[in-house]
């Protein structure tokens, strides 16, 4: 089953936050893509994310990010 496009989202909004730290939020202004904006909120229904509108990553969160993170360092391609 391929990914479906607001899964890629928000991966894509999960790989906003810094890999060095989780003390760093984030926030999706409402000017942003829509698709970011919906992604946000979905994260933040799901417990992944502090606040609708980003914030900062919760416990689950910083789980979530780092099974996301571990999956692009094995996919990316090494220069």
């Amino acid at each position: 089953m391929p990914f479906q496009p607001h899964i890629v989202d928000e991966l894509n909004v999960l790989m906003k936050f810094s890999r060095h730290t989780m003390q760093q939020g984030i926030k999706v202004h409402h000017d942003a893509d829509p698709a970011m904006i919906e992604a946000t909120e979905r994260l933040y229904s799901k417990g992944i994310v502090s606040q609708i509108d980003g914030g900062y990553l919760t416990d689950r969160g910083v789980e979530v990010a780092k099974i996301v993170n571990s999956l692009i360092d094995v996919l990316e391609p090494k220069v």
